[in-house]
């Protein structure tokens, strides 16, 4: 399968109507809408937010940097719509991220994910991430599991 993923606003239609999605499915699978330590990305604090659209044009992922220091951003607002899964759409846009903070200079990428989302536990750990202690306003968290990567200049490190 084929995708196209581009940078578009914050705001943009597309990217707001995905992350409504992951908010329900996020709702759902925590059983309230208050399971997010910390400031909720915005258009103020993104660096980058990508959509990834199928073949049709059809919006099927997403998922945003936000700069912690000069040298590591977070992953924010990782989601891929259901109908979208295991087609490799996450992997695309994850790469993607990883090469644009590559190109910023970013060294190290972190992300924070939950207990009751262990197929997106997997899902990083498959893609090379690997648990660290919780950071920032995830500590304390008993809803939050945080992983980070390596990058070089050239890419993220095996």
């Amino acid at each position: 399968m084929t995708w196209t993923i581009e940078p578009r606003p914050w705001d943009d239609a597309a990217g707001a109507a995905l992350r409504a999605a992951q908010r329900a499915e996020l709702d759902a699978r925590y059983g309230s809408g208050d399971h997010e330590p910390g400031t909720p990305p915005s258009a103020a604090d993104i660096d980058l937010f990508l959509v990834a659209l199928d073949a049709g044009g059809t919006p099927v992922g997403c998922g945003a940097l936000r700069r912690l220091d000069p040298a590591s951003a977070e992953v924010k607002r990782m989601f891929v719509a259901p109908a979208a899964r295991g087609s490799g759409v996450s992997t695309a846009i994850l790469r993607a991220l990883e090469a644009a903070a590559v190109d910023r200079g970013w060294t190290t990428i972190r992300l924070e994910t939950g207990p009751a989302q262990p197929d997106a536990m997997r899902f990083y750990e498959r893609e090379g991430y690997h648990e660290i202690p919780l950071f920032g306003a995830y500590i304390g968290s008993d809803l939050s599991v945080c992983y980070e990567r390596a990058l070089t200049l050239s890419g993220p490190l095996p």
